[in-house]
C-alpha cells in the first residue's frame, strides 16, 4: 500500500568505502532491482506491493558518504503492481483512500544524510513526498557486495530494509483491521553508465 520508496529506491545509496574522491553517478539496473512495501492483512496474512516505474539520480561518494545523493520520482499510475487478478486493487490504490493518483501521480524520495561506520552497513535517510504530504523514511542498507561488470565498469549490490506508517501520509484506509505499519524492502544492483563513444 505504500511507495516507497521508497524509496527507495530506491533509495540504496550508501556510500560505503572505497577510494573515490568524489561522488560518481551510478544507474540502476532495472532488470536486478526490486521496491516493495508488505503489510499485515486482518493477521491473515501478509501481502505486498511492488514499484516498478522509477528514474532518477543516484551520485555515490563511497568515500565520503555525506556527499552521496539520491533522488528518485516514481510514477504511481502505471507503476504499481500487486500480482495477477488484482485489478480491484490497483484501482483501490490509485483512489482517493491512498495514493489519489489523479491528483498525486508520483512520489518522490530525496535523500538527506547517509551514515556509515564500517563501510558495509548504515543508515540512509531521507523525504518522501507522496500524497501531498512528506516526511522524513530511514532505511538500513548493506552493500553486498563491490565488483564490476564485465566491460569493467563499478558494479555494487545493496539491500535496504526500513518502515514507515501510512496514515502519516494520510493513507489510513482500514485502520487497525489493515496495519498502519509498512514494511519497505529494496534489493538493487547498480552501476557505473557505459563511457559515451
Amino acid at each position: 500500500m505504500i511507495r516507497p520508496f521508497l524509496a527507495a529506491a530506491p533509495a540504496v545509496l550508501l556510500a560505503f568505502s572505497s577510494a573515490m574522491a568524489e561522488p560518481v553517478a551510478y544507474e540502476f539496473d532495472l532488470t536486478h532491482t526490486e521496491v516493495s512495501a508488505s503489510w499485515e492483512h486482518q493477521g491473515y496474512s501478509r501481502q505486498s506491493l511492488q514499484f516498478t516505474d522509477f528514474a532518477g539520480t543516484l551520485d555515490l561518494d563511497l568515500e565520503t558518504p555525506a556527499n552521496s545523493t539520491v533522488d528518485i520520482t516514481f510514477n504511481l499510475v502505471s507503476g504499481m503492481w500487486v500480482g495477477a487478478h488484482h485489478e480491484r486493487f490497483i484501482t483501490h490504490l490509485n483512489s482517493g483512500d491512498f495514493f489519489d493518483t489523479a491528483v498525486t501521480p508520483t512520489a518522490h524520495f530525496v535523500g538527506t544524510s547517509f551514515e556509515t561506520e564500517d563501510g558495509e552497513t548504515g543508515v540512509m535517510t531521507g523525504n518522501l513526498t507522496m500524497n501531498g504530504q512528506t516526511h522524513p523514511v530511514s532505511l538500513d542498507v548493506t552493500l553486498n557486495k563491490s565488483g564490476e561488470t564485465q566491460d569493467g565498469r563499478s558494479k555494487l549490490g545493496f539491500t535496504a530494509t526500513g518502515s514507515l506508517l501510512r496514515s502519516d501520509w494520510d493513507m489510513g484506509f482500514a485502520v487497525p483491521y489493515v496495519s498502519d505499519e509498512i514494511q519497505l524492502f529494496i534489493s538493487t544492483e547498480v552501476t557505473e553508465p557505459a563511457a559515451a563513444e
